[in-house]
């Protein structure tokens, strides 16, 4: 048995896991300081590098004093809780990584407890104790508060804390002694972290990950548990449903470095890709050909959101995008089903639309985005919250929301969430912010975060994850404001947008094409405003003296693609292209709408 450890790294958005992995692989001598100092190599997705999160989980393995450490990077983010659970299932320990500032947050507490239910033993990283005002003790302490709240076992409880600093490339087992690199942590790693525990009898391996490759399809990724699997033998690939399949493996690879490496046999304990597998889900197990056994299949978190898809049917299709019909549309949803797990698809009310089940706004609107940069045009409609009925009567899904805030925010931030029917848990004081614990509906979430922004000067910090389905809480108050809409196709001119100043907020520059039906702004009353964007000044030779003024105008409102789906109504689509994101509403013609209206 050669010397394997396997360890999961679990953080909080934004606390360095990523940065700390790229250290350990330039330690390891696997990267000098390569060529574009200060970008990550593991968030190789351009989505990943912008928003700074981990979306996928990746497998990187180093060698330390002859020991193999395959390293499983998860995702801190809790729409991407599917990938969490089904990596943990591959480690054998945890490295849990904290700021030495903001101490545990909520989204840490959510992968520590999956892997604390499993046994996992946690090796305690304190991260960016370089940082003014931070405060490693107090961490350490939260820390054990935290685990032992989560029923922490004796072991697990009596965890080995390292400090340091990742950025600049520093671990130390004392955090007023800093060293020049981060072999402490290496050495923690190796001390602490179990072997795996390899059991006796045939092959055993639960398929808990997967990759995608156009050539080769779908590669299958998983820790052998028991015996030995071989190149090109045969083998039974026993289902979730209890069917059992017939299957020869063509290639089998290892993780070294950032790379898969081609091998004839992979031992108990190590974490293999198995291509030539067909038909295979996550959960799945690979077994012996002749005495198959399966093992426990690992289940995955249900979709809380659905959105409908459609094909870009606007005046504007077709000007930017590539892929613009449903077949391409199909296709491409087909082949995302290949990869991301969390996601559910079903045919939708016509031919050309498909209702998408995820996570959460975050969840599909990354796929949205996605889609966008490959050179898609379709249409989204407003995200709907799933309801179920159970016992007869209708259940949501109901989450945990914290939000880190200023003080003088507090009172505004809990008006907020209770009129969105949260309900307050809890309230403390850490340093000079407040930290705020509610229970709220997913629907409540839906628009919350670009309001309590705004509402508190940008300095709310906001985290949320599904807890379970909860009776149904009644109607939430929605968007208060109309739409203002365009009446005609044609291009916007300042003289007209100044002139409509006083009938609400615009999205829209002058000298932007338009069409009819094209929501260009947010009216200040309820209802919905029909108007002429595109009107031109008559030209006379009279001057006259006040009409010929300077133009004042507002600069408009830019929505994100997020913002965008949190903020439209039901009678509205968001049109995705390459280049742009423009409002509409479903029905362009004003006497449709009307129509719609009445029935």
């Amino acid at each position: 048995m050669e010397q394997i450890r396997n360890i999961a790294i679990i953080a909080h958005v934004d606390h360095g896991k990523t940065t700390l992995v790229d250290k350990i692989l330039m330690q390891t001598k696997l990267f000098k300081d390569h060529e574009n100092p200060g970008e990550l190599i593991l968030d190789s997705n351009d989505l990943e590098r912008e928003r700074g999160i981990t979306i996928l989980a990746k497998n990187v393995s180093v060698i330390y004093k002859g020991v193999k450490i395959n390293i499983i990077d998860t995702p801190g983010h809790s729409d991407f809780g599917g990938e969490v659970e089904r990596v943990l299932n591959m480690a054998d320990g945890v490295l849990l990584l904290v700021d030495a500032f903001e101490g545990p947050m909520p989204q840490t507490r959510f992968v520590l407890q999956k892997a604390i239910n499993l046994g996992l033993k946690p090796v305690v990283v304190i991260n960016k104790v370089d940082k003014p005002n931070c405060r490693p003790e107090e961490v350490q302490e939260e820390i054990f508060d935290l685990m032992f709240s989560l029923d922490a076992t004796e072991d697990q409880l009596n965890f080995p804390t390292v400090y340091g600093s990742a950025k600049n490339g520093w671990m130390s087992l004392d955090f007023k002694k800093p060293s020049d690199d981060i072999i402490p942590l290496l050495d923690a790693i190796i001390e602490y972290i179990p072997t795996p525990k390899i059991e006796v009898g045939n092959l055993q391996i639960l398929i808990t990950s997967l990759d995608y490759s156009s050539y080769v399809g779908r590669i299958a990724i998983g820790r052998v548990n028991r015996g030995e699997i071989k190149n090109g033998s045969p083998y039974n690939l026993c289902k979730r449903d209890g069917s059992i399949l017939r299957t020869r493996i063509k290639e089998l690879y290892v993780f070294q470095g950032m790379q898969k490496v081609k091998v004839d046999a992979v031992k108990a304990g190590d974490i293999c890709a198995i291509v030539g597998i067909e038909g295979f889900d996550i959960g799945d197990t690979v077994a012996d050909f002749e005495n198959p056994e399966p093992m426990d299949p690992i289940s995955i978190d249900e979709p809380t959101m659905s959105m409908l898809f459609t094909i870009n049917d606007s005046p504007f299709f077709g000007q930017d995008g590539k892929f613009v019909t449903s077949r391409h549309l199909k296709e491409r949803l087909e082949r995302e089903l290949e990869k991301n797990l969390a996601l559910r698809i079903e045919p939708g009310n016509t031919a050309d639309s498909f209702n998408v089940f995820g996570r959460g706004v975050l969840h599909l609107s990354i796929l949205i985005e996605t889609m966008r940069r490959e050179g898609y045009e379709l249409q989204v409609g407003q995200p709907q919250v799933i309801i179920k009925e159970i016992g007869g009567e209708k259940h949501e899904p109901i989450e945990q929301l914290t939000i880190d805030l200023p003080e003088e925010f507090a009172g505004r931030a809990i008006e907020m969430v209770t009129q969105r029917k949260g309900e307050l848990l809890n309230m403390e004081r850490k340093g000079e912010r407040i930290h705020l614990e509610f229970r709220i509906p997913s629907r409540g979430i839906i628009g919350l975060s670009s309001n309590m922004l705004t509402a508190t000067a940008g300095e709310a910090v906001m985290a949320h994850r599904f807890i379970e389905f909860g009776m149904y809480k009644g109607e939430i108050q929605k968007r208060v404001n109309g739409s203002l809409i365009a009446m005609e196709s044609g291009t916007s001119f300042a003289y007209a947008l100044n002139k409509l100043q006083d009938r609400g907020r615009f999205f829209i520059w002058p000298q932007e094409e338009v069409y009819a039906g094209m929501v260009v702004g947010e009216s200040t009353r309820a209802d919905d405003l029909v108007l002429n964007v595109t009107k031109t000044k008559k030209l006379t030779n009279m001057r006259a003296s006040g009409s010929d003024d300077k133009v004042n105008l507002a600069p408009p409102i830019k929505f994100s693609l997020e913002e965008a789906l949190e903020y439209i109504q039901k009678d509205e689509y968001v049109e995705v292209t390459p280049n742009a994101i423009r409002l509409r509403k479903i029905f362009l013609n004003e006497h449709d709408r009307k129509r719609q209206k009445n029935n």
